[in-house]
């Protein structure tokens, strides 16, 4: 084993975590498709996407579990790439948590110092129960502890070795939504306490962002889109990204040319006629097929034309198709003119709520649409999403 081989394995060596030109086959398959990516050290990263993505793939590589047909995974300059999973300084923590039901949960804890011959480990055992908050049952077995108990303990037992990177295999799978969203919290508490690189994958889009520094959206072995969550949600390079995260209003039409000074917005006819404007900032499109994209939340619902502030883009008419009441908002689909039916997510004000079979009239400030490739499949996404919410 080289020298360098040797510094990783003891788990001193910093850096980034790097893959470069990764790709993993199996037979006929192949799971991850030339994939260079660089997680920058002491990040939360997340990467996203629908089963058979290559996100878990992914991550066995990281670890060890699965070895690369082609490629280099890489800590800081360590090439870690042919090193059995317990020499690399990377841990990971499972869906299932995999704690030993036998030990205690400072037992289970301190189960890797043991392992590597570490003497005294009531202090570091206490520091991580501390961390994890915890140190009320220390001395509980697994089998009297909440899943989100039981989550804490095997992220503990994970961080009391100091690995470089730790890996998450959708680590909050088995929760249920409110101690999930809890956890998300304490999750992102905890890596901003200890600063080490986290990488998570998970096929929850709010549970990525609600986390992660940076977000890789997958598909197909290979990164659609990476950024952060908010260049992800409100810039959206593909219509698979549009759809997977988030929900998107995506309308088809042509790039008739550019007005405003400096050419600031394209100016699109869509399918139905519709003039609207997009930001000339904020369009991918190349040549004059396009497709306005606009989020939920960014349309305004009127009760006639009279009532829309000058400068917005309109759809009319519009009839209103559902009506569904969430507490913080009231979300419509609309029937408008030429198009499908689009989503209309109106906060709970006070204003006027529209009934199933009212003619209404859409809206949105131009600044608030984006425009993507219009040679794309204007569904890629949707059904991704629908399979990862399953």
């Amino acid at each position: 084993m080289s020298k360098n081989t040797d510094t990783l394995a003891a788990g001193s060596v910093a850096g980034d975590l790097r893959l470069v030109n990764v790709t993993k086959r199996f037979g006929d398959f192949t799971a991850v498709n030339d994939l260079t990516l660089t997680i920058p050290q002491g990040s939360f990263f997340a990467l996203l996407g629908a089963s058979g993505c290559g996100k878990t793939t992914t991550l066995r590589m990281v670890s060890g579990l699965e070895e690369p047909t082609a490629g280099r995974v890489l800590i800081g300059e360590g090439d870690i790439t042919r090193l059995r999973p317990y020499k690399r300084p990377v841990n990971t923590v499972f869906q299932n948590y995999a704690l030993f039901p036998h030990l205690t949960v400072a037992e289970n804890i301190a189960f890797g110092l043991k392992r590597r011959g570490v003497k005294d480990v009531k202090q570091p055992v206490q520091d991580m129960l501390d961390l994890i908050e915890l140190s009320h049952i220390g001395s509980r077995k697994p089998n009297q502890l909440s899943g989100g108990q039981q989550q804490r303990v095997a992220l503990g037992r994970a961080l009391i070795n100091r690995p470089r990177v730790l890996l998450l295999d959708e680590p909050l799978g088995a929760l249920d939504l409110k101690l999930r969203r809890q956890m998300q919290i304490e999750l992102k508490r905890i890596q901003t306490e200890v600063g080490l690189t986290f990488v998570h994958v998970t096929h929850d889009q709010e549970e990525a962002m609600t986390m992660a520094d940076t977000i890789a959206v997958m598909n197909h072995g290979r990164i659609e889109q990476l950024g952060s969550p908010t260049d992800l949600y409100e810039n959206p390079k593909t219509t698979f990204v549009a759809n997977f995260l988030g929900q998107s209003n995506l309308l088809p039409g042509k790039a008739v040319g550019t007005v405003g000074g400096d050419g600031e917005h394209v100016q699109v006819t869509l399918d139905d006629g519709t003039r609207v404007l997009v930001p000339s900032a904020r369009n991918c499109a190349v040549g004059e097929q396009i497709i306005v994209g606009v989020r939920p939340e960014k349309m305004s619902i009127h009760a006639s034309a009279a009532e829309v502030p000058a400068g917005r883009n309109v759809l009319a008419p519009g009839l209103v198709t559902d009506t569904s009441f969430v507490g913080v908002s009231t979300q419509y689909l609309v029937k408008a003119a030429g198009s499908e039916e689009i989503g209309v997510f109106v906060q709970n004000d006070g204003a006027q709520i529209f009934r199933p079979g009212t003619e209404v009239v859409v809206s949105w400030d131009p600044s608030q649409g984006f425009g993507l490739d219009g040679r794309q499949d204007i569904d890629a996404g949707a059904e991704a999403d629908l399979e990862a919410a399953s």
